[in-house]
């Protein structure tokens, strides 16, 4: 039965993710924005929603170490796995947008925040209003920045339909549900597979746990990719490594301050600060291609390895 879920929920994803791309592409025609701000915000903070909802919980549950290396995991999948199977099977992705000169501190400075609020270690309620604040800081600034031109990225059979706010909403209420819904499903089905197969809790809240919430971020940027959408692709995740940090730990933070075991996590954060510069380094050598993918996917292999030792 699991394994029938297992599919099903897949199944669930795929579609919930081309309504997503799709209904994205409506707004971004309609509003005249950039596939990479829609990508950054709208798709970024809906994928984002399976972290948010388990880290506030943890954090409401006063499981703080959950809710912390949630969001960390996340990151490093969203980077590591996500970007490098979007890198890995992209044929020719050339942004329009100069990702490193406009977004590189994005990728780097919440990440930086992070760092400097552990040290004593604990994510207050005041440091979560930081982040908050960075949040709304990275929804002005991608609208004030973007100035790209829409040639070339407007699909004309949508350019002929009318646009329908309630069609719309609809239809991204469907495809939210369905791959946040199927993400859940995957994560459960595939924990009772892996229990079978006497895989240790250990292993299956590391891995299955992270990476279930980084299903829809995953599936949306393939989607997307497939589609020709490479900037939407990429703004996906680095939005959702924004709202991860900034809505996730800092509402998480203010519902309970949480505390960091900097002894016992050194390993998985300094894969996150790894995985985070190596995407520096693509963006600013723009290698949006199996090289970046290769750099990407061995960072991952390490993380995966050293967790199974």
């Amino acid at each position: 039965m699991d394994f029938i879920i297992f599919f099903v929920a897949m199944g669930a994803l795929i579609y919930g993710a081309d309504f997503i791309i799709k209904e994205s592409e409506r707004i971004a025609l309609h509003f005249k924005i950039s596939h990479f701000v829609i990508g950054a915000t709208l798709v970024a903070f809906g994928t984002s929603l399976p972290e948010m909802a388990a880290s506030m919980m943890a954090s409401a549950n006063g499981k703080s170490d959950m809710a912390v290396a949630n969001v960390v995991g996340s990151v490093i999948f969203n980077i590591t796995l996500v970007l490098g199977i979007v890198f890995f099977i992209a044929k020719d992705m050339k942004p329009k947008r100069d990702l490193f000169a406009l977004d590189s501190a994005w990728v780097i400075v919440p990440m930086i925040l992070f760092f400097v609020m552990i040290q004593d270690g604990e994510i207050g309620r005041v440091d979560g209003m930081l982040y908050l604040l960075l949040m709304a800081s990275y929804i002005f600034f991608l609208f004030s920045s973007s100035k790209e031109d829409l040639e070339g990225e407007i699909d004309e059979d949508l350019a002929s339909e009318k646009f329908d706010w309630a069609r719309t909403i609809g239809f991204l209420a469907i495809g939210f549900t369905l791959t946040i819904g199927g993400a859940s499903f995957v994560v459960d089905s595939g924990t009772n597979i892996a229990r079978v197969f006497g895989v240790s809790e250990w292993i299956i809240g590391i891995f299955l746990i992270s990476l279930g919430t980084s299903l829809p971020e995953l599936i949306v940027s393939i989607v997307a990719i497939k589609k020709g959408n490479a900037e939407m692709s990429i703004g996906n995740i680095i939005g959702s490594n924004v709202a991860n940090f900034s809505m996730v730990l800092g509402g998480a933070s203010l519902i309970s301050p949480l505390s960091v075991n900097l002894a016992d996590t050194q390993f998985d954060m300094i894969t996150m600060l790894v995985a985070s510069v190596t995407l520096l380094f693509i963006l600013a050598n723009k290698l949006y291609n199996k090289a970046g993918a290769i750099f990407l996917l061995i960072i991952l292999a390490l993380f995966v390895q050293n967790a199974l030792i």
